[in-house]
């Protein structure tokens, strides 16, 4: 589409995609009926154009783009658009054939036409918290498998689709409600696009939309550009409790010009739910080097011009069919400061030393035993906070989410309430952040009592490494988990707790940056 256009229209455009991703979470949020969404914030909203490139997302939960990026192109893979109505629906999941990347992030998208013509998607995605107490060797074990199909096929429900995905899920009631919030955050999308084509007409609001892509291209190049030519490559290590060696990452990551190349090397895909997809890769990567080239970049497709990605296929972290993904977010995590480490070499003042490089989680499941709910299951998913990196001007941040989960520590009011859970402790981890000039930020510690029987999945990383630290700072503390005295043991973070027994959780600690005064001091006097 070639038209001329005013930038201040342009910039007014992309305020207003803006809003609508954000208003279209909050929808979500505050319709959904599950303490993962209502209150730890475990979704995400973003705007597509009608080809399924990104033309928005909300600054939500950075790894959901994973499973936007090939969503649509798979939705018009699979039906012809010709045959798309007002009020369809596709939901999908799956992350071999659905563009997902693990399978609890249920994906609904909402074609929108403007005078019967598809000029767009609104999308949103919701991390049901069900398909528990499963192994995890391949895909196959990890819970229902959804392609892009038809949930709703001219605003008319296909009941005997939902009734299929429901008859799989652990917590039916609980999918239900949050699926319905679901589509009426994609209903907010559709009102509120319809509402801006009205207003400055659909070819401006189309042609803008392009003209944000190219923004976002030329904003990425210019701050690659500004970074020195050069090539820098990071190693570490990768540790879960599903496996007793650590695997080995590294990245070689090249600038030159205003172009980046991040080349990866790691292990062939394991059986086990840490692997990553390539579009959880790439999510990741979008992520990071956005953050620290240049945060102001529109959140679209276009910023993905200038980044290309090479990971060895049918490893952890480009895993082919069939291989378990459960818990790719560990995996992503690493990734995550694993390019912060590389970029390090090249823009020391921008980039923080390492997170706590993991999503600590925490799923207890169980049948209700008393009360008005006896009989009736529940899951509870926990993700815990850690430490972040110190920076060169500041402390890290204590017991955050970081990088691409950026969800909520769960309030404990909400957690008692709803749970047969008592929290007894909920606090920092005093020495947990590395020393330096500036402290990482220290980790979480958070002790459970059941009140009832349940089964425990705990998945922590950063047990057997830590967390580094930059210009001479140090590394942050471990993660760990243990139970008391009369618990059975855990068998790979995998075991049962009595009414009356207890879980401690602990989080790592980020990594320092710059030696700390006292430190100088002794090597001074050395």
């Amino acid at each position: 589409m070639s038209m001329t256009l005013d930038p201040i229209t342009v910039e007014v455009i992309g305020a207003a995609l803006s809003s609508i991703v954000e208003e279209t979470g909050e929808a979500l949020v505050r319709a959904s009926y599950s303490t993962n969404i209502k209150e730890r914030r475990d979704c995400s909203t973003a705007l597509f154009d009608r080809a399924g490139r990104t033309l928005c997302q909300a600054e939500h939960i950075p790894i959901h783009l994973g499973s936007f990026l090939d969503f649509i192109p798979m939705v018009l893979a699979a039906h012809d658009p010709a045959e798309m109505r007002p009020g369809d629906v596709f939901v999908g999941n799956d992350a071999y054939q659905g563009g997902g990347t693990h399978l609890p992030d249920i994906v609904l998208a909402q074609p929108i036409f403007i005078d019967g013509t598809l000029v767009a998607w609104t999308v949103n995605l919701a991390h049901h918290s069900d398909f528990v107490d499963r192994g995890h060797a391949h895909i196959y074990q990890e819970g229902l498998r959804i392609p892009p199909i038809r949930l709703y096929r001219a605003a008319e429900l296909q009941k005997d689709v939902q009734d299929m995905i429901l008859l799989n899920c652990q917590v039916p009631r609980e999918r239900l409600s949050d699926l319905r919030a679901q589509m009426a955050a994609n209903r907010v999308g559709v009102q509120r696009f319809t509402d801006l084509c009205a207003r400055y007409g659909v070819d401006t609001v189309l042609a803008s939309g392009e003209a944000l892509l190219d923004y976002a291209e030329r904003k990425m190049r210019a701050g690659l550009s500004a970074l020195p030519d050069g090539r820098w490559r990071f190693e570490d290590v990768f540790d879960s409790l599903d496996f007793d060696d650590p695997l080995q990452l590294a990245v070689e990551i090249t600038i030159k010009g205003g172009d980046i190349t991040l080349d990866f090397e790691a292990p062939p895909q394991v059986r086990s739910g840490i692997n990553m997809t390539r579009t959880a890769l790439l999510a990741t990567v979008y992520y990071i080097v956005k953050s620290v080239v240049d945060p102001t970049v529109l959140p679209n497709a276009g910023l993905a011009r200038a980044i290309t990605v090479n990971a060895p296929q049918g490893s952890v972290v480009s895993c082919a069919h069939p291989a378990a993904v459960n818990g790719r977010v560990q995996t992503c995590q690493r990734v995550a400061d694993l390019i912060l480490g590389a970029l390090a070499q090249a823009a020391p003042t921008r980039v923080s030393a390492c997170t706590n490089s993991a999503c600590t989680v925490a799923v207890f499941s169980g049948t209700r035993q008393t009360g008005p709910e006896a009989g009736n299951y529940w899951v509870y998913l926990e993700t815990i906070g850690g430490g972040g990196g110190a920076r060169a001007d500041g402390d890290g941040l204590d017991g955050i989410h970081v990088h691409v989960t950026n969800t909520s520590n769960l309030p404990i009011e909400a957690l008692e309430l709803e749970y047969p859970l008592i929290l007894e402790r909920y606090e920092l981890i005093d020495g947990s952040g590395g020393e330096g000039r500036h402290r990482g930020g220290m980790g979480l510690r958070r002790v459970y009592r059941a009140t009832e029987d349940c089964m425990v999945r705990v998945d922590i990383s950063r047990t057997q490494s830590r967390s580094w630290g930059l210009d001479g700072g140090g590394e942050g503390g471990h993660g760990a988990f243990s139970t008391g005295p009369e618990t059975q043991p855990f068998e790979r973070g995998c075991g049962t707790l009595r009414a009356g027994e207890w879980l401690e959780v602990m989080t790592p600690g980020g990594g320092g940056h710059g030696r700390a005064p006292l430190q100088d001091a002794k090597i001074a006097a050395e």
